[in-house]
C-alpha cells in the first residue's frame, strides 16, 4: 500500500484544509485525522465540510 501524500487538517474556527503529510503543520492548525491521496482528502473535505463561509460569517 502506498504511504499517504496527503492529510487533512483543521483549524480552531472549523475550517478543512490539505496539507502534505509529511510537513509539520502550520501554526494553528491540527491534524483532522484523515489521510490518503490528494483527491480522497479533497473528497473528505467536501464531505465534512460543506458550509465554506468564515465561522463568523455562519452565525
Amino acid at each position: 500500500m502506498d504511504r499517504p501524500v496527503a492529510k487533512v487538517v483543521v483549524n480552531d474556527e472549523g475550517q478543512h484544509a490539505l496539507w502534505p503529510a509529511f510537513r509539520e503543520n502550520a501554526p494553528g492548525w491540527r491534524d483532522e485525522g484523515f489521510r490518503g491521496s490528494e483527491s480522497a482528502c479533497l473528497a473528505h473535505i467536501a464531505e465534512v465540510w460543506p458550509d465554506i463561509r468564515p465561522l463568523s460569517e455562519r452565525r
